[in-house]
């Protein structure tokens, strides 16, 4: 009986060690939070391992690892920002493309003369993620500049703090277009909202998309960090991001 006894209580004092080892917090740029939605899904059914996910834009959460925020992965926008987390120490490796991103405009009318429409009056405000902060921002602001637009719409622009702000501002009508990443449109409950035009990628640098883990306090969840780096590279994860837009 005692024996038994001693065998609950330290099955007592493993579960809770059990429970929070099997769960990842996953820092996600905005652009991809519907898509990594669909692969925290897809990882936790061949590994039971929960991915929670924590989106905001790239340069936000960049500053928050730099702050020590308890996050396992960085699924950034760019390649710039986990570069930067490499270069000071934060990461176990140099970040690695898992995806190359795309750029469109969102809007609630069709643009007939591509790119060139916004300026017409049915467009009276026109939204972008901030630049400094999100490289979809960035790309958007490259687009309009290398066209000649960026000066005629400056008046128009409203500034996101993310794509997921940008997105916001369109659904509630705050704005009648938005510069966002392909990969929101595609998501299959927003398919049939408004309609999209895809920005020529031979107008912005390529969205190159990288991915580290970061450095963990204690080291218990580096072995389901690593599990789920490898999984971005799985030919299921491709599948996924293929599905959403991503090259």
């Amino acid at each position: 009986m005692k024996r038994q006894w001693i065998f609950i209580l330290a099955l007592l004092m493993i579960m809770p060690f059990a429970a929070t080892a099997q769960k990842l917090r996953i820092a996600v740029a905005a652009n991809a939070q519907f898509v990594a939605g669909v692969l925290a899904k897809a990882f936790k059914q061949q590994t039971g391992v929960t991915a929670e996910l924590i989106v905001g834009s790239s340069g936000k959460l960049t500053a928050q690892i730099e702050q020590r925020a308890p996050f396992d992965a960085f699924l950034s926008a760019d390649m710039k920002y986990p570069q930067e987390l490499f270069d000071k120490g934060f990461t176990t490796g140099k970040p690695k493309v898992y995806a190359y991103g795309a750029l469109v405009v969102w809007s609630k009318q069709p643009l007939k003369a591509g790119l060139a429409s916004l300026k017409e009056n049915e467009f009276r405000k026109v939204a972008i993620a901030n630049p400094a902060l999100a490289p979809y921002g960035e790309a958007a602001l490259q687009a309009l500049k290398k066209l000649k637009l960026a000066d005629d719409l400056q008046p128009k622009i409203v500034y996101g703090e993310s794509v997921a702000q940008v997105n916001q501002y369109l659904l509630t009508g705050a704005v009648d277009a938005a510069f966002t990443a392909k990969s929101i449109v595609f998501e299959p409950a927003q398919k049939s909202i408004g309609t999209w035009t895809e920005v020529s990628s031979k107008l912005y640098r390529p969205i190159a998309q990288g991915v580290v883990i970061i450095k963990p306090a204690a080291g218990k969840n580096s072995k389901y960090a690593q599990a789920f780096y490898n999984f971005l590279f799985s030919a299921k994860a491709k599948q996924i991001f293929k599905q959403y837009g991503y090259r």
